[in-house]
């Protein structure tokens, strides 16, 4: 009687444990739109700074995106490495990257589309997946920039396009967050978008105020991370399951 006892309480432990939804770790890898901000900078935020309301208590976000890096530059620093080291079966990266890979007057950040820039995000995706995780590209946000008809002028030439190839090749997800917030902001149309980016009165800190059209402020990193999450919520993968959708 009492072994048939400890058999059924061993199954019952069993199955509960089987059935216990698993954890996922995200990790971000990116530039100054989707990193944290510090606490004097504010309300400047990066969109991976609050992207983690937007999904369940199961997943825990790792943003390890930094102002002012490229593909280059990230993997220069030693940066890739260290989520390298940390990644697992089942994880997944983020990976957004262009703003600074434009910047041709810097050699350490400079990439070339199609060609070192293309090489690059490969590295990434090609890595992740030798630990058995799932990369996710996404392109750019939009610089908020109109021209004297209001309509947006865009300014990350052919690094969204070079992304979006290397996603069809090696057969990436891909979140086209430069036509989403192209889309959004341009529907915003000039004056009613400045909400979304950097434009602050003047303060102590910041005395001629800002007028930053690259970077958030709360407004925008939530709207981006929504924006950036409903997609994800798309796509077939575990991590769809654990998007939570805010009204």
């Amino acid at each position: 009687m009492k072994n048939t006892i400890l058999i059924v309480v061993l199954a019952l432990v069993l199955s509960a444990c089987s059935t216990k939804e698993k954890s996922i770790d995200v990790f971000m890898v990116g530039d100054s739109t989707m990193a944290n901000k510090k606490a004097e900078v504010y309300p400047e935020t990066g969109w991976g700074q609050v992207v983690s309301q937007y999904f369940d208590s199961l997943v825990t976000v790792h943003n390890h995106a930094v102002n002012g890096r490229s593909t280059k530059s990230f993997i220069d620093e030693g940066r890739w490495q260290v989520i390298l080291d940390s990644l697992k079966k089942g994880d997944f990266v983020l990976i957004q990257f262009g703003h600074n890979d434009q910047k041709i007057k810097d050699s350490t950040r400079y990439t070339i589309p199609f060609e070192s820039y293309s090489e690059n995000l490969e590295k990434y995706v090609l890595e992740t997946r030798e630990k058995g995780a799932t990369p996710i590209l996404l392109t750019s946000i939009i610089r908020r920039k109109f021209d004297e008809n209001g309509q947006l002028i865009d300014t990350h030439g052919d690094y969204p396009v070079a992304m979006r190839q290397v996603a069809e090749t090696l057969n990436v997800p891909l979140i086209d967050l430069q036509k989403l917030t192209e889309d959004l902001v341009q529907s915003m149309g000039d004056e009613p978008s400045k909400e979304l980016y950097l434009w602050t009165e003047p303060t102590e800190r910041f005395p001629e105020g800002r007028e930053d059209n690259t970077h958030l402020r709360v407004q925008g990193a939530k709207k981006v991370a929504e924006l950036a999450t409903r997609q994800l919520a798309e796509l077939p993968n575990d991590l769809a399951e654990h998007v939570v959708v805010i009204d």
